[in-house]
């Protein structure tokens, strides 16, 4: 668990940069965090490290001894420390200005540098290097464009990375000239597709009008031929005067006029009745559908259509048509009458669509070459851009010289890592032939340094497990060091089966061999989920095999594995239910439960009564370890009122009441008495001065039970009354200690600075109410928490219970039942369905549930003995979230 590590978390390790909303300082009132933070600080220690070089932890921790050192001798990170976070230092940049944007590049490229924004008062557009990310803007609006289209075309980007020799203002030109070289292709090529898609629509109604007057005219010739045959030289007293009179004047007849074009056919039908009512009927109108969708010119979608011809009379009617087509529409075609017109327009209309054809694939050829070439290299354009952007979003971050010859900025770095930032920014300013170099100096501070762990690609998903929780504060002892072990052991006590385990096991070996294939795919949420915890998986499996193992359980069938049963048969009539009439005639099975135990009618009783005992003795071990670890805190923050008034009570009260029971189940179990714990416990509160009788398990049991009781009851007013007191009488010494000091002290520096040290809480007044409700709540909440959280451990009991059932449920009434007949359809049907049920509820709906309790119990259970996480994280400025920030 301390391998080295020089460089920061893996991209997907690292994917929660940012200070989660289920931290635990959210949970609890700020009003009371304000109160611990304030209380806490009065018995904070000071140390006080090297100054340029030099390192004021405060009252947050300590250095680690040889830190600075290793940080000055060079080389690469030191020891990774889960245990503790890395020390920090916040540190102040002096770069001068033609040096500060390949500084900055630099910088973060190394990330091991969170900047604070020291224009935090200031609109971007009031920042100095606005200009600069307006350009950056443009550049991505510019490579959004090209991904689109690039899109529409159907072509993949590269997504190999390679250095590229442009810079940004190369780059930025060169966008420019593609972008416009893009945008007048496409621009020719809606214009030709249009033209395309008229002309489409016109040879549509050239075939369409044509059969209407091809008809049309064959339909009068014959009605014409009808009439001359009609007519016998002399008119009828029948013939009409008028039909005489128009046959004879020419001047008489009327000259119709025509329209032709297409129009939607689910407007067809109001297309005709507007066009009815607005010439109140003075037109002829004749449509018929278009067979196949056509091309709309303007939208460019399919759709379908209706070929129409209109025949009016005046320049009104024509005037009211043009207006209702526009209304609805419908694209209008010119029609010759002349038939050899006709013949001529459908030649030079196929003509011209031949050679639109050949130009629009010619156009979209060379659209293609455009699109290939920038796809060759878009993805290091646009990491370029975005890495331009981050930079100059960070120098807007610092704050500009008033000579205007430099730019300052402060940030949180590790002690570690300050040789490696002086070595960044010298080579800045070399690359950059700067005649000045930058300045690196320490600063001393009283704010709280973020929280820094170095993790691998097997322990980050762990550590996050933690920092779902909440941050730790900087410095104090990290749970993720024993979640490591303690999570999936939890897990394998309620998922117990050997079987199931190598299931996951397999699965998750599957995900880290294929590491490196799935690292560079975009994963869906859950498989994304999965493959960021495999490391985990693959403990929760491997701790899985092993209590399968001591339960003794392989998909609920038990194996003589390590020897035989030590159990056998006093005579042929024992059965195989029962454990009555068994004689030990072996040694005790070496290693798990016997395997006799399993389907005897016993076996209930038995591996209950085992798995809720051990259940209590896991529990009060794991609490026992988190109060232990708070010992170690408040070593560390040199906090000896927690030691003595915190510790020292929580510790005597849980083992006087829970440890005493887990003393009384082993002794309960090495000696085989038959002891009620259940009535000794309660009687230990009820009648303390009873005879014990036959629950007896030692001499002397009866005083020690009246000492622990006693012990437990001093214990509530040790946790509740001294540490207020305390906390005040320690105030009111700092706060006389301080006037002592300023009013002593001829140097002026020193006092300037412990008013800045102390000027966050100089004129605080010490609340004594509200630090003894804020005491009496947390006293008891442990008193109480000790009784729930050890009830809570029997969850390990219960779910174990559970999924030893299911699985045998699944076994002997589904698998068994299936292969009692001799049909194979229904064996196979068997095989089905107990291999979906394994899968469906064991494997995935139990580990679930399993991973969820096991979260609980290190969530609450175990953490709050110690853990207060109300810190925040590290986030560095780095080039690697460039990619995450995308995603």
């Amino acid at each position: 668990m301390s391998p080295r590590s020089a460089s920061l978390p893996t991209t997907r390790a690292r994917e929660e940069q940012t200070d989660r909303s289920g931290r635990r300082s959210a949970r609890r009132p700020r009003d009371a965090t304000r109160r611990r933070r304030r209380t806490s600080a009065c018995f904070a220690p000071a140390h006080v490290g090297e100054r340029g070089g030099r390192v004021d932890a405060g009252w947050f921790g300590r250095v680690r001894p040889g830190t600075a050192a290793m940080a000055r001798g060079g080389g690469c990170c030191p020891p990774m420390d889960l245990m503790r976070s890395e020390a920090m230092q916040l540190v102040q940049v002096i770069i001068p200005t033609e040096s500060a944007h390949r500084t900055v590049s630099y910088l973060g490229e190394l990330g091991l540098l969170q900047l604070k924004d020291l224009n935090a008062d200031k609109s971007p557009f009031q920042r100095t290097y606005a200009a600069q990310i307006k350009r950056c803007g443009e550049m991505a609006r510019k490579l959004r464009f090209f991904k689109e289209q690039m899109s529409k075309a159907g072509i993949s980007t590269s997504a190999q990375l390679t250095e590229i020799s442009l810079d940004f203002d190369d780059l930025e030109i060169k966008l420019g000239e593609l972008e416009a070289e893009l945008a007048e292709v496409n621009a020719n090529n809606e214009k030709l597709q249009r033209t395309y898609n008229e002309l489409l629509e016109y040879s549509t109604v050239l075939q369409k009008a044509g059969e209407f007057f091809y008809s049309a005219q064959r339909s009068a010739a014959a009605q014409q031929r009808e009439m001359e045959a009609n007519q016998s030289g002399e008119s009828s007293l029948e013939s009409p005067l008028l039909e005489q009179d128009t046959l004879t004047d020419a001047s008489k007849q009327v000259k119709l006029g025509s329209l032709s074009g297409l129009v939607p056919k689910e407007k067809a039908m109001a297309f005709e009745r507007i066009l009815f009512r607005a010439t109140r009927g003075n037109i002829f109108l004749r449509q018929e559908s278009v067979d196949e969708p056509v091309t709309d010119p303007v939208s460019g979608e399919k759709v379908a259509k209706n070929a129409f011809v209109i025949f009016y009379s005046g320049d009104r009617a024509k005037a009211k048509i043009l207006k209702i087509c526009d209304a609805f529409n419908a694209n209008r075609y010119p029609f010759p009458e002349d038939v050899a017109r006709q013949l001529h327009a459908v030649q030079e209309v196929s003509a011209k669509i031949s050679e639109l054809k050949a130009t629009i694939d010619m156009g979209l050829a060379h659209r293609d070459i455009i699109l290939k070439n920038i796809a060759s290299e878009f993805e290091n354009w646009n990491r370029l851009a975005n890495k331009e952007k981050i930079i100059y979003h960070t120098l807007n971050m610092l704050s500009v010289d008033v000579t205007k010859k430099c730019l300052v900025g402060e940030g949180w770095s590790p002690v570690f890592a300050t040789t490696q930032i002086q070595d960044a920014l010298q080579r800045a300013t070399l690359d950059s032939k700067s005649q000045v170099g930058s300045i690196l100096q320490v600063l001393n501070t009283t704010e709280s340094p973020p929280t820094y762990f170095q993790t691998n690609k097997f322990t980050s998903a762990f550590q996050e497990i933690v920092d779902a929780y909440g941050i730790a504060k900087y410095q104090e002892a990290n749970p993720g060091v024993f979640t490591i072990v303690t999570f999936p052991f939890l897990f394998a006590v309620m998922f117990g089966d050997w079987g199931h385990g190598i299931c996951i096991l397999v699965a998750t070996l599957y995900l880290i061999f294929r590491e490196k294939n799935f690292a560079s795919q975009k994963l869906g949420d859950i498989m994304e989920m999965m493959f960021g915890g495999r490391y985990v998986i693959m403990m929760m499996a491997l701790f899985s095999i092993y209590t399968g193992l001591i339960y003794n359980e392989f998909f609920s069938v038990p194996f003589e594995l390590f020897g035989k049963s030590a159990y056998a048969c006093r005579d042929p009539s024992c059965g195989d239910a029962a454990t009555e009439g068994l004689l030990k005639v072996r040694r005790t099975y070496p290693f798990g439960v016997d395997p006799v135990w399993h389907g005897s009618r016993s076996e209930l009783p038995f591996l209950n009564s085992l798995k809720m005992k051990m259940s209590i003795l896991l529990g009060v071990a794991q609490m026992n370890l988190g109060i232990v670890i708070s010992y170690f805190n408040a070593k560390f923050f040199r906090n000896s009122v927690n030691v003595w008034y915190q510790f020292i009570p929580q510790l005597i009260f849980l083992n006087s009441l829970f440890g005493y029971l887990s003393m009384l189940i082993i002794i309960k179990w090495s000696t085989g008495a038959k002891a009620d714990l259940y009535h000794t416990m309660i009687y230990m509160f009820l009648s303390p001065t009873d005879e014990l009788g036959e629950n007896q398990l030692f001499p002397g049991q009866k005083i020690v039970q009246l000492v622990l009781l006693l012990l437990a009851l001093v214990s509530v007013p040790w946790m509740l009354i001294p540490k207020p007191f305390f906390l005040k009488m320690e105030h009111e010494r700092r706060h006389q200690g301080q006037q002592y000091a300023m009013l002593q002290s001829t140097d002026d520096s020193v006092v300037a600075e412990m008013g800045h040290h102390n000027g966050s809480n100089h004129h605080e007044e010490f609340e004594f109410s509200e630090v003894f409700v804020h005491q009496l709540i947390h006293t008891i909440e442990f008193v109480l928490g000790a009784v729930s959280n050890t009830a809570s451990y029997l969850r390990l009991w219960a779910l174990s219970l559970a999924h030893s059932e299911l699985s045998s449920v699944f076994y002997d009434k589904v698998l068994l039942l299936a292969f009692g007949y001799t049909n194979i359809f229904i064996r196979i049907a068997g095989i089905i369905i107990f291999i979906s049920a394994t899968v469906g509820v064991l494997l995935v709906m139990e580990t679930l549930s399993a991973f969820l309790h096991a979260l609980r119990l290190h969530w609450v259970e175990f953490q709050n003995k110690f853990y207060e996480g109300d810190g925040y994280k590290f986030a560095p400025f780095s080039f690697a979230m460039i990619g995450e920030e995308e995603d």
